[in-house]
């Protein structure tokens, strides 16, 4: 598990997403940060590369809940939930 550190702008440099992009996958329950005390989401390596590959299926004509499907198994099968 990593740990998750780094704030949406951080990720935003990383991924080259817009904040409201980040905000909307998660909407999507497709990246699940954590928040702080104060509310503010934090992410992990993991999260960053794993919106990169959303972002990229999402270019190549996938829908959200094709690829929430994909992450549901991609969990199960690592014996966790898709919810961190």
């Amino acid at each position: 598990m990593s740990l998750k550190v780094m704030s949406i702008g951080t990720v935003k440099e990383l991924t080259g997403l817009t904040e409201r992009q980040i905000r909307y996958y998660e909407d999507r329950q497709l990246v699940f940060p954590e928040r702080s005390n104060g509310g503010a989401r934090k992410f992990s390596f993991e999260d960053v590369e794993l919106l990169k590959e959303i972002h990229r299926k999402l270019k190549d004509g996938f829908h959200t809940f094709e690829l929430r499907k994909g992450l549901s198994k991609t969990y199960d099968r690592r014996g966790g939930s898709a919810r961190h």
